[in-house]
């Protein structure tokens, strides 16, 4: 079969992405706070409705694997992702004895930001394939 044309490995057939809300807004703060980076992965065999799941990597795997990763910023509206909570500005100008409340503070910041995140999924995304930009609709699970 090596060789073959399959249609189930063109990823111009997805027509739409369920996806966790939950998972999005975690893979973008896991990514802010974490080294490493997390996304919403597509796996093959590609089908008109594909489920993105959270995926965490340090080497991208794509060329060997055939998936799309999907930034999770990509799926959320651009002013919550402009929003999210910078603990780095906060102590650059943080008196050392306030570090501990700040990064509290921050954590909590976090949450309610991933909270705002969930709720603001976007209707559509578009995938970056070979073939150029593809857009699909975005279902949320849940």
């Amino acid at each position: 079969m090596a060789g073959d044309a399959n249609e189930n490995d063109d990823p111009t057939t997805i027509r739409s992405l369920a996806l966790s809300a939950e998972d999005a807004a975690n893979a973008y703060a896991y990514t802010r706070e974490n080294p490493g980076e997390a996304v919403l992965r597509v796996t093959p065999p590609f089908h008109g409705r594909m489920r993105a799941r959270i995926h965490v990597y340090r080497r991208d795997d794509t060329e060997l694997t055939g998936a799309i990763h999907v930034p999770p910023a990509d799926v959320i509206e651009d002013d919550v992702v402009a929003d999210y909570p910078d603990l780095e500005r906060e102590l650059e100008d943080a008196d050392p004895s306030e570090t501990e409340r700040l990064r509290k503070r921050h954590a909590e910041a976090v949450e309610e930001w991933q909270a705002r995140a969930e709720a603001s999924i976007v209707d559509a995304v578009e995938l970056e394939i070979d073939a150029g930009p593809h857009r699909v609709d975005v279902k949320r699970l849940g």
